[in-house]
């Protein structure tokens, strides 16, 4: 009978509880001391001294950190304050999504229901007050996107860049990073699915047309029925995808 790794052995309620806390502790040394992104941390020996604990309890604090994107372990020169970026949440929710094995379509469907309301509410901000600069950027995409559409061309990127500059306007840091976040989790599941081709082009082109048309009259309402009928039809070339209909 072969032995266990020595590493295998499952850490206990308490060690859990304590390295909860250490990583708690090095967060809130980065808030209280005002570190920036990419700001050197204290030495695993100043850790160890401040917080009270042992060198393997703060490497191990460091490590599920560095895996939240909350700090940067460079082997050699030390430990930084890491971006905070939103990889964590698109690697879980990618993760959760494909792991739904049994019903692919109505996994991917929450996260385009999310989607959904996130922009539902984030048009009825910019619908009103888009500058001619701005909805010139808009006519550009769409152009492009009907283009490629007849020659039956999908054109993901335009689409990306469609939403993105819709509420750059906005200026609010965070909106475009969840929709990255969104976008990224729908199209990795779609890429490994073999969902990633949109059956459709000429209709998501079209979709696209109607916001821009209801922006363009400053019709709040119409832009955002026009979103949600955008939605709708993803949710519903996707489930084509899902059952292999062309």
């Amino acid at each position: 009978m072969s032995e266990e790794p020595k590493n295998s052995r499952v850490p206990s309620a308490r060690e859990r509880r304590v390295g909860t806390q250490i990583r708690r502790d090095v967060m809130q040394l980065i808030l209280d001391r005002r570190l920036p992104p990419g700001a050197p941390l204290p030495t695993e020996a100043e850790l160890m001294e401040s917080l009270g604990v042992s060198r393997n309890s703060v490497r191990e604090a460091l490590k599920a950190l560095q895996a939240l994107d909350i700090v940067e372990i460079r082997h050699g020169y030390g430990t930084y304050v890491g971006q905070a970026s939103l990889t964590p949440l698109i690697d879980g929710l990618t993760f959760r999504t494909l792991a739904q094995v049994s019903d692919d379509h109505a996994a991917l469907g929450e996260i385009l229901q999310v989607r959904e309301v996130l922009e539902e509410g984030l048009i009825r901000r910019v619908a009103g007050g888009l500058a001619d600069a701005e909805l010139a950027q808009l006519e550009s995409i769409v152009g492009r996107m009907e283009e490629a559409a007849r020659s039956g061309e999908s054109f993901p990127d335009l689409d990306r860049e469609f939403h993105e500059t819709l509420y750059e306007t906005l200026g609010n840091a965070l909106v475009p990073q969840l929709l990255a976040a969104f976008w990224s989790v729908f199209h990795r599941v779609a890429g490994v699915r073999g969902w990633d081709r949109d059956p459709a082009p000429k209709v998501t082109a079209q979709r696209h047309r109607d916001i821009l048309t209801a922006l363009r009259a400053r019709d709040v309402a119409g832009a955002q029925a026009a979103m949600t009928d955008h939605f709708r039809g993803i949710e519903a070339r996707a489930g084509q995808a899902t059952l292999g209909v062309k």
